[in-house]
């Protein structure tokens, strides 16, 4: 029988150490300065799609932020995730497991101040689930909130972690957004894996309108 997607992820976390994962980021800076740079008030809620065990959310509470919500498929990578937060920072997270392509549970927030995406929207191959994710992307982020999405560049990797991902550059993710966002910056990014290789990566930060 063919595993379940989230079967497929559940695997890749429970059986590797967080430290060896290929998208591991000891230190999440090119996202915390994209967040600091939006201007949020501390208590906006800020929702992390793909979060894994991401370093990012215990950053953000140590940075005062309180309305957290860490999204994934992967229950597995949510439950470690929790599970490295100290009791004072449990309360300002709560997690989602959800497919980001056929929600069911993200699809019922709203008033989002900032989707933050490190290394989901190019494993979104398939055009149906493009689509898909910016549908709720638009329902669930407020008029004038942030969206701050970094994917493979149009020379990275053509897989990753055994699945085909998509490249992107500026141009071709602001085309995708539409013009109800308006694109804030962007940037190139060399991102150094746990086993020494290197990725390109892009950065953007845009604007709801």
């Amino acid at each position: 029988m063919k595993k379940s997607l989230q079967e497929d992820w559940n695997q890749k976390y429970a059986s590797s150490l967080q430290t060896k994962l290929g998208w591991y980021e000891e230190d999440p800076a090119p996202s915390l300065a994209y967040i600091e740079r939006c201007g949020l008030p501390k208590d906006a809620p800020i929702l992390d799609v793909g979060s894994g065990m991401t370093t990012l959310i215990s950053k953000l509470i140590d940075g005062g932020y309180q309305n957290i919500f860490a999204a994934d498929i992967s229950n597995i990578a949510l439950e470690k995730a929790r599970s490295l937060l100290s009791e004072e920072q449990q309360p300002h997270v709560r997690w989602i497991v959800d497919d980001i392509a056929h929600s069911t549970e993200i699809q019922n927030l709203e008033g989002i101040a900032l989707w933050h995406d490190r290394a989901v929207f190019h494993f979104l191959t398939k055009d149906e689930n493009r689509q898909a994710y910016l549908s709720l992307l638009q329902k669930v982020v407020k008029h004038g909130g942030h969206v701050i999405m970094a994917t493979f560049a149009l020379t990275g990797a053509t897989h990753c972690s055994g699945f085909p991902v998509q490249g992107y550059s500026v141009d071709t993710l602001t085309k995708f957004m539409g013009e109800g966002f308006k694109l804030i910056e962007a940037m190139d990014y060399i991102y150094q894996m746990p086993s020494g290789d290197s990725r390109p990566y892009i950065y953007t930060h845009f604007e709801r309108v």
